[in-house]
């Protein structure tokens, strides 16, 4: 495992997703919001960006950005796009809003080389602790709403996701752990990670075909 402090921004996954991606890939960036990592990754890394957000206003803010985003809803527009259009697929703080989170990830695997996910950890040993003490749905700084008023409604946890990558043939090829400004390059998410991750970042590939 190998470990380093980075600045505390409120989206400092933003900035290592921006890291796993090539310059001048094709990216698709699945609940977009208001386009603040398609800007970064077309500035930075001159891709060719483009975006899906539900919201009105996370898309017209993206215009605003000069940002190529149509609204459109990850569970069910996602089958709109040929197959392999894209070299990455992100899909950043969002498969734990959406209705279909196995169909979402079948259909990034199908239209993308790569994939990018990050979501908060809800096996995290803050969320396990209030539960054990206080016996009600837990409130931390990645899980910030009240469960009567979260977007949340499949909450998962690192070996949730594990497991899911493991059913769908996608390959780890790489995990970040995130908690606070702390980030930990894991080689194996297990239990350690799925204990003290707040949140987690995978990059995915598929599984190469057995030839036989």
């Amino acid at each position: 495992m190998t470990e380093t402090n980075t600045r505390t921004t409120s989206r400092i996954d933003l900035q290592l997703i921006a890291t796993m991606v090539e310059p001048g890939a094709r990216v698709l960036d699945v609940g977009c919001g208001d386009g603040e990592l398609l800007a970064l990754l077309a500035r930075e890394h001159q891709v060719d960006a483009r975006g899906v957000e539900l919201s009105q206003e996370g898309v017209n803010a993206c215009v605003r950005r000069g940002l190529s985003v149509v609204q459109g809803d990850a569970d069910e527009d996602l089958d709109d796009y040929p197959d392999d259009a894209f070299d990455y697929v992100i899909l950043s703080q969002t498969i734990q809003a959406t209705r279909s989170p196995k169909q979402v990830l079948q259909q990034m695997r199908r239209i993308g080389r790569r994939l990018i996910v990050s979501f908060p950890n809800f096996g995290n040993w803050k969320v396990r602790l209030q539960l054990l003490v206080n016996g009600r749905m837990p409130m931390t700084e990645t899980l910030g709403d009240s469960w009567y008023d979260t977007p949340n409604i499949h909450l998962c946890t690192v070996r949730d996701f594990v497991s899911l990558c493991e059913e769908l043939d996608l390959t780890i090829d790489r995990t970040l752990a995130l908690t606070g400004s702390r980030v930990t390059a894991v080689a194996n998410p297990g239990p350690r990670a799925n204990l003290l991750a707040e949140q987690a970042m995978f990059l995915l590939s598929r599984k190469p075909v057995q030839s036989g």
